[in-house]
Formats: structure tokens, sequence, C-alpha cells
């Protein structure tokens, strides 16, 4: 029972802090310290990745109706006025080819070089720089920003050469772990003139293939023959993401309405600090 109540805590950890800019690995990373799973070391380096399936399906859940095209829809909307294609809504349709183009870099740098990159980069050194980093970078951005329109108020607005330059800031997270892809992305959306809102929304749904492709991945390179016992641990640890970024995500969209990110800024500094002093003095 132990083991699967530190699955649950997991899951929490997962849940909350994949969605907020603040680093799920930093994180992770310091509950492993604290709370160690009784599996092998493969299991659980799937089984960190593959329950942000959990987190996934909560935005799929929430977000249904911005991200499912197909369906009956107005004229004006179509993607084709006859054939199968009629029941293809046009915007939606449009925003997919968005999400797929900034997943482009991300993919093609990850898929080639991602061993490389957590050998030369996963450790708490990297961790905690990257958490430092950009928090002064929330802080200094949001100060520039201040009071200033934002350019891009919706997701139709969104260019094709904006989501491939927030693409390239996603690439950031792949690379370094402790940037937190959603907190490069939206600190990328931020330079680029989109509004907090839209960042935020285009950060949920870029992660659907992202966080898709890395689970199958590593589902793939671990192998499917899993014992009774592991198939719960993952089990509760994507039911506890799940229900998890249900709370987080709907809490996110309601803070970003009337606050900044700054608060993430600072409080990715403190974490940045303790992981150091932490490795440091242990």
């Amino acid at each position: 029972m132990i083991e699967f109540f530190k699955a649950f805590l997991f899951g929490i950890v997962e849940g909350i802090t994949e969605w907020l800019p603040i680093s799920s690995t930093g994180h992770m990373i310091l509950l492993n310290e604290f709370v160690k799973l009784d599996v092998s070391e493969e299991f659980y380096s799937m089984f960190e990745v593959v329950i942000q399936l959990g987190a996934i399906f909560a935005v799929v859940v929430l977000f249904w109706h911005q991200i499912f095209p197909f369906g009956k829809t107005r004229k004006s909307n179509r993607l084709a006025r006859t054939g199968v294609l009629r029941y293809v809504k046009k915007d939606i349709f449009y925003l997919w080819v968005k999400i797929l183009i900034a997943c482009i870099p991300a993919a093609v740098v990850g898929i080639l070089f991602n061993d490389v990159f957590e050998e030369l980069f996963y450790n708490y050194q990297c961790v905690a720089l990257a958490l430092i980093i950009f928090g002064i970078a929330f802080i200094v951005i949001e100060e520039q920003h201040k009071g200033k329109p934002a350019k891009v108020n919706s997701l139709g607005e969104l260019s094709y050469q904006t989501v491939l330059l927030i693409g390239v800031f996603q690439l950031i997270a792949a690379i370094f772990p402790g940037t937190s892809r959603s907190g490069a992305t939206i600190v990328g959306a931020l330079l680029l003139g989109v509004s907090r809102t839209v960042a935020a929304e285009f950060t949920f749904f870029l992660a659907i293939p992202v966080m898709f492709g890395a689970s199958l991945l590593k589902l793939v390179q671990f192998g499917l023959e899993f014992t009774s016992f592991e198939v719960l641990i993952l089990l509760i640890g994507m039911v506890t993401a799940f229900v998890s970024s249900m709370l987080i995500i709907r809490f996110l969209m309601g803070y970003i309405k009337k606050h900044d990110f700054k608060v993430f800024g600072y409080y990715r500094i403190v974490l940045g600090v303790l992981v150091l002093l932490y490795f440091i003095l242990r």
C-alpha cells in the first residue's frame, strides 16, 4: 500500500507542475530524493514520463470543443463545401496544423539527440540553473510588457511564423531539464506579443502531441511486459495526474485573467536555489 501512496504523490506533483510554468522535472527530481518508488530504474524512467498521459487527457477533456475538429459546423467554417471534409471545422483544422508545425523543432532534435541531452544535462546543477534563469526571465519579460497591449489575442491570430518560433522555445525545454516545457513556450509566446491566455492555451494544446509522443517512445523502449504491480502503480500515477491536472488548469486559466506570471518567476528562483543547496549540503 505504501508504494501505491507514493505513486499517488508522484501523480499529484506531475499534474500540478506540468501545467504551471515551474518545471515538473525539478519537482520530480526533488520528490524522488525523498519518496523513492520500490521499482527498477528502467520502470521509474518510463513511469515519470508515461504518467504525463493522465495530464494530457485532462487537457483533452477540458478543451474538447476547442480541439476536436469533426462535426457539423456553419458553412463559412467548413474545410470544404462538399464531401467528408465539410464535416471538418476549418479553424480547428488550421489550429492543429500550427500545433504540428510548433512540434517540429523539438521532435526532430529530440528524436536524434534525446539520449545525449539526458546524459549531458539531466543533473541537479542544470535543473537548478534552468529554474533560476527562466524565473528571472519571467519577471523581466512581465515588467517589460507591463501595460502594453498584446498583439495576438486569439488562437486564430497566431501566424505560422509565430508558432514555429514558439516551437523553438519549446526546444530549449527539450534540451535543458528544469526549463519547464510550459514555462519555455509561455515565455517565448509573451516575447512574441501573444496574450497570456492565448499563450497558456496554445501551450496546453502543444503538449498533446509532444507528451503523447514522449510517452509512446518510453513505452516502446521499456517494452510492454508489465507485472500486475507495475500496472497498478502506473494507473494510479496517471489517474492522479489527470485529476490534479483538471483542477490546476482551471485554476491557472482563472488566475492569469487577473494576474501576471511574476509569482511563478519568484517561485522558480527560490526552488532553484533550494535544489542547489540541498544537493551541495547533503
